[in-house]
């Protein structure tokens, strides 16, 4: 079944807002080999003229999840999220994600297309301080992979033999 195009513009409501922590910080960076000290040493990261540690670039992808989930979870919208793989992830700060922060996220569906059988998801999730201060932007690109015989897709299920 393919994506509902009537869904592009749809907001869906944020999660409970995400308390950032340290520790937390500090294995996300970890088990993605950032070393800068800013993202594991307090000291390091005021030397910088932050407030605590800083997470790396990436480190959205872990506060978006659950917003992320309210789209994948519509059933109206027609993902089947077994034939989902991820295609892109882009971010645009406005400044970096700091231990300490309480980070809210609203999720809206950019652009739905489809290509060659496949269609083509793009949410733009929106997050900020509980306060309403932006910290970053957060695309996400989910590539649902056609079904074999339509649009297509027979063709690739063949090629991969």
């Amino acid at each position: 079944m393919p994506l509902d195009p009537s869904y592009v513009g749809r907001t869906y409501p944020p999660p409970a807002p995400y308390q950032v922590g340290r520790e937390k910080i500090r294995e996300f960076a970890a088990a993605i080999g950032a070393t800068d000290p800013a993202y594991h040493d307090p000291e390091a990261a005021r030397a910088l003229g932050y407030p605590d540690v800083i997470a790396p670039p990436t480190f959205p992808v872990v506060i978006t999840v659950a917003a992320g989930q309210r789209v994948i979870d519509d059933p109206g919208l027609g993902l089947d999220y077994s034939r989902v793989v991820h295609g892109d992830q882009r971010f645009v700060y406005r400044r970096p994600v700091v231990a300490g922060d309480e980070l809210v996220c609203t999720s809206e569906i950019e652009e739905i297309t489809s290509r060659g059988g496949h269609d083509f998801l793009t949410t733009r999730t929106e997050v900020t301080t509980a306060d309403g201060e932006a910290v970053v932007t957060v695309w996400s690109k989910l590539v649902v992979r056609g079904v074999p015989g339509q649009e297509g897709g027979q063709e690739r299920a063949d090629a991969g033999r």
